[in-house]
């Protein structure tokens, strides 16, 4: 067996005798008293901790690859995180509305009606019949995967946190601000308004990437004159605000999780784009908060899954709602794979805020200007947690 993909006996012997119990000591700590001449075991730095993870690039596949039992400290939730990760079981669960979107060419006003809906309540909705080729849905998750689950060292060629080139291998983008890490690890890749060098997205699965973004592209454009129309403004509208213009690419791998009651995949978060495309593959794991609690929303071969970011509830002065989702951490051996497109403005330096549209007297502004530089700024440099970001704005 490899340890975290070295090479030989020596490195991996080295550095799993050093690397790992360092994680892993402060929870085998006895709850009885320790004898008196037992010296005091060191406190536990979390911020140690996690810049020792992040500096071996290995990400939360490597912890899963060294076979640990027990996930380090800085990775378990609080309790008020881990007390509802299970779904209420005494009422009947919604799912989020499935829309067909191939129903367009002969009852638009309907499709129109329905999107406007979801996008109003759940702030989620599937879509089928969109018009990519199953054959592309399937092989783009096959390339992130095997992205993933290359050596070590082909993975570490790109793990940085800083998108310099457009592209980027990380574990968590909010490592070093979240309370509690997520297990996961993510590719990320910018692929608009300045797309990232072809060279530098990872031939494994460069060619499926490219391909994906140009359906992705296609589909997100189809759905922002849905949505345009059905806040009664003309189907070009938000797709002349250049909300398609500003695309960005993450591949999410969510390996085996040894103790998946204790920490998630990805924490209750709003995304700050305009507009979430997301493919997921068969596992599941994805959840919404609704007014009945966090529903599950189960994977749909095929469907594509649409979420409103807090840009667009802020431009629509909240005919749309943004909702807070999250992603249980994986108890399958088996990973799961999510590939989720980000649609923001082209320009970051434009002033936007609620469309003057949508504002009157008797419906003022509820939210203040701002810069897409600000707005994306103050959201990555925070941790991923719930629906603040928007609260900031708000007039």
């Amino acid at each position: 067996m490899q340890w975290f993909g070295l090479k030989n006996q020596n490195q991996q012997s080295t550095y799993f005798h050093s690397f790992i119990p360092r994680f892993i000591s402060i929870q085998l700590l006895t709850m009885s008293s320790s004898p008196i001449n037992t010296p005091s075991p060191p406190p536990y730095d979390r911020v140690k901790a996690v810049k020792e993870f992040d500096e071996t690039k290995l990400g939360v596949k490597g912890l899963t690859d060294s076979g640990i039992k027990t996930i380090p400290s800085f990775f378990i939730h609080p309790p008020e995180t881990l007390s509802d990760l299970t779904p209420r079981s005494d009422f009947p669960q919604p799912e989020i509305p499935t829309i067909d979107l191939s129903a367009v060419h002969h009852s638009r006003s309907a499709v129109v009606e329905q999107i406007r809906s979801a996008a109003s309540t759940f702030g989620f909705f599937r879509v089928i019949n969109h018009g990519v080729a199953p054959d592309l849905l399937q092989s783009v998750i096959g390339a992130i995967k095997a992205f993933h689950e290359q050596p070590a060292e082909e993975k570490e060629k790109v793990y940085r946190r800083e998108m310099e080139t457009g592209v980027s291998y990380i574990s968590n983008v909010d490592l070093f601000n979240s309370k509690a890490a997520s297990w996961r690890d993510t590719l990320r890749i910018k692929m608009g308004p300045v797309p990232a060098d072809e060279k530098e997205i990872p031939e494994v699965c460069r060619k499926e990437v490219k391909e994906w973004d140009k359906e992705v592209k296609r589909v997100g454009d189809i759905l922002l004159g849905l949505l345009s129309e059905g806040l009664g403004l003309g189907e070009e509208r938000l797709i002349d605000m250049g909300l398609s213009q500003g695309r960005g690419m993450v591949g999410h791998y969510y390996p085996f999780c040894p103790q998946p009651d204790l920490t998630v995949g990805l924490n209750s978060h709003t995304d700050p784009g305009a507009l979430t495309v997301l493919l997921q593959d068969h596992i599941g794991g994805l959840q919404v908060r609704t007014q009945h609690g966090w529903i599950n929303v189960k994977p749909l071969d095929g469907a594509l899954v649409i979420n409103i970011g807090d840009f667009l509830q802020i431009i629509s002065n909240e005919v749309y709602k943004s909702v807070d989702h999250r992603v249980l951490a994986n108890p399958s051996n088996e990973p799961r794979v999510s590939i989720a497109v980000f649609f923001n403005p082209g320009n970051r330096e434009k002033l936007f805020g609620p469309l003057p549209e949508l504002t009157s007297a008797e419906k003022p502004a509820l939210y203040k200007d701002f810069k897409l530089n600000e707005f994306l700024t103050r959201f990555f440099n925070k941790e991923l947690d719930g629906k603040s970001f928007t609260n900031f704005f708000k007039k």
